[in-house]
């Protein structure tokens, strides 16, 4: 019989489409539930084992075992996906479950003899796995459900998850482990005004071009004439109307060049108006806000390094707020001639969590690299 371990922390990604920007501290998934936000690592830990179910097929369906933890640590997304578990720990009723309940549920769960542990959740998830695994070579791979995500050690969403899985518990295509590095954001850059990551260590994944991430590489200093290419691009386009723009160095830089100052990590939103500096009209926005403002133009920069430009580091802009604001035609995407030219050729990648909608926005769409200048690049799921 196969085993693949799963462990699911429940509360990554509570913040994001909040404007919590993460969940790491005790008080902060409280806080993101009061403000509305609904869990969904357990459903995007459902996905992933449906689409390594529906990929190995009925009889190696059968043969296959979920080792987990009870619960919303893991068992009730292999119930969801209709597999046969075997649950190894149990948190304490009556509490919530906490960092020290990840790493419990791993050791148990790695104990078993595992060939491959899928774990549930963000960059301080994929910490917490290190520091249960320490020297242990037992094969990992992230199913991404947190916000920012800036560590190699995920797939680029819950399906390919699935479809990276079962590659490897198949041995199909001589898929080989690789030594991904797991990163969270440096909080002390932050506070610098750069958005770059600190090394934590090293996880063994399997090596999927494409299908698994890369790692963000750090912001560097964006060319002025670049970004005043662009912002000029972005006001013409515009004309008269509302602007949301995603975080990100590029979109800060860009708007300081029309004349605003906005936050570094967060979602905010400005009124343009031609002739005259432009008015925040929301910071740090939520998605119940960037709904309620109406009709507008969404711009966006991908993430240096990853090449992701929706599903981290932005859920606010989630895909009710893309289809209210009309998709496609109302979606700018920003960057720079350099940035571009350092993905080498990869797609822009979509994890929106609408399969639907990823489908409608994947495809090639012009990207503003400055003053009457774009590329045709492609967008994919």
């Amino acid at each position: 019989m196969t085993r693949i371990g799963l462990v699911v922390n429940p509360v990554a990604g509570l913040g994001g489409r909040v404007g919590l920007g993460g969940t790491d501290g005790p008080d902060r998934p409280r806080v993101a539930l009061s403000l509305g936000a609904r869990p969904q690592a357990g459903a995007r830990a459902a996905a992933a084992l449906g689409e390594l179910a529906a990929r190995a097929g009925e009889s190696a369906r059968d043969g296959l075992l979920v080792v987990t933890a009870a619960g919303p640590l893991g068992a009730d997304s292999v119930a969801a996906a209709g597999l046969a578990d075997r649950i190894v720990y149990a948190a304490v009723a009556g509490r919530d479950t906490t960092a020290t309940d990840t790493t419990a549920a791993v050791r148990a769960v790695v104990a078993e003899g595992v060939d491959l542990l899928l774990f549930a959740g963000g960059d301080g998830t994929a910490r917490d796995v290190l520091g249960a695994l320490g020297d242990g070579r037992c094969p990992v791979l992230g199913v991404p459900t947190g916000v920012k995500m800036h560590s190699a050690v995920f797939a680029v969403g819950p399906r390919a998850a699935g479809e990276v899985a079962a590659a490897w518990l198949g041995r199909t295509g001589g898929v080989r482990l690789r030594d991904a590095e797991v990163m969270d954001r440096d909080e002390d850059a932050l506070d610098e005004g750069r958005v770059t990551s600190r090394l934590h260590g090293w996880l063994p994944v399997p090596d999927v071009p494409v299908r698994v991430q890369q790692r963000k590489t750090g912001s560097t200093t964006v060319s002025p004439g670049a970004v005043g290419g662009i912002a000029a691009e972005v006001a013409e386009r515009v004309g008269e109307g509302l602007l949301v723009l995603g975080p990100g160095t590029t979109t800060r830089a860009v708007a300081a060049a029309l004349g605003a100052d906005i936050s570094l990590t967060g979602v905010d939103a400005l009124a343009l108006r031609p002739g005259r500096p432009p008015r925040v009209v929301a910071r740090d926005a939520r998605e119940d806000t960037l709904l309620a403002l109406g009709p507008a133009r969404i711009a966006l920069s991908p993430i240096g390094g990853q090449g992701f430009l929706l599903g981290r580091g932005n859920q606010q802009i989630s895909p009710r707020v893309l289809r209210a604001a009309g998709g496609r035609a109302h979606l700018l995407v920003l960057c720079t001639e350099a940035k571009l030219a350092a993905l080498g050729g990869r797609p822009l990648l979509l994890d929106t969590g609408d399969d639907a909608l990823d489908a409608e926005l994947s495809g090639h769409l012009p990207v503003i690299t400055g003053r009457r200048r774009t590329s045709l690049y492609r967008l994919a799921m």
